[in-house]
């Protein structure tokens, strides 16, 4: 099996994600991980010498389940932050994301059965954008409101200073 995209670089990491955009009857579906105190969006790590889009396919199929089509790149987000967990846990971290609208078809029934790269169970939730419930990526609370055709370039930085 190829290595998942995680490069240690000057005591952080590098990591090349992917993500789902996956809507339903006004909400998108999320990732719910007991280590943590916020969900994320369905996706993950991009292995060696997967395509982007390869990488979304495997995780939407990993995560619910269920294989559905790509509909359109809607994001590419360079995020900053300090790592929550595992060999990440209070490092710094550069991510660079790609998500994708999927196409959810009428009948769309994701089953969960995956672990988190630590090994905690996962667990899905449609979440209303609006929620007060703490998410990640955060711009998805104003940019899911109003889709862009075209594709949006997005920078959060959260890192927390050493």
């Amino acid at each position: 099996m190829a290595s998942d995209l995680t490069l240690p670089v000057d005591g952080g990491f590098l990591n090349l994600r992917v993500g789902a955009i996956i809507e339903k009857n006004g909400k998108v579906l999320m990732v719910r991980n007991p280590a943590v105190d916020y969900l994320y969006s369905v996706g993950g790590r991009v292995s060696f010498g997967e395509t982007l889009e390869q990488a979304v396919l495997r995780e939407v199929r990993e995560e619910t389940g269920v294989p559905l089509g790509i509909d359109r790149l809607g994001f590419v987000h360079e995020a900053f932050f300090t790592g929550d967990c595992g060999k990440a846990d209070g490092k710094p971290v550069q991510e660079l994301s790609f998500y994708f609208y999927m196409k959810t078809p009428e009948d769309f029934s994701p089953v969960c059965g995956s672990l988190s790269s630590e090994g905690h169970g996962e667990s899905l939730v449609w979440l209303d954008p609006e929620s007060d419930v703490k998410y990640f990526p955060a711009f998805f609370r104003e940019e899911l409101k109003h889709p862009s055709p075209g594709v949006k370039h997005i920078v959060t930085d959260e890192r927390i200073p050493l």
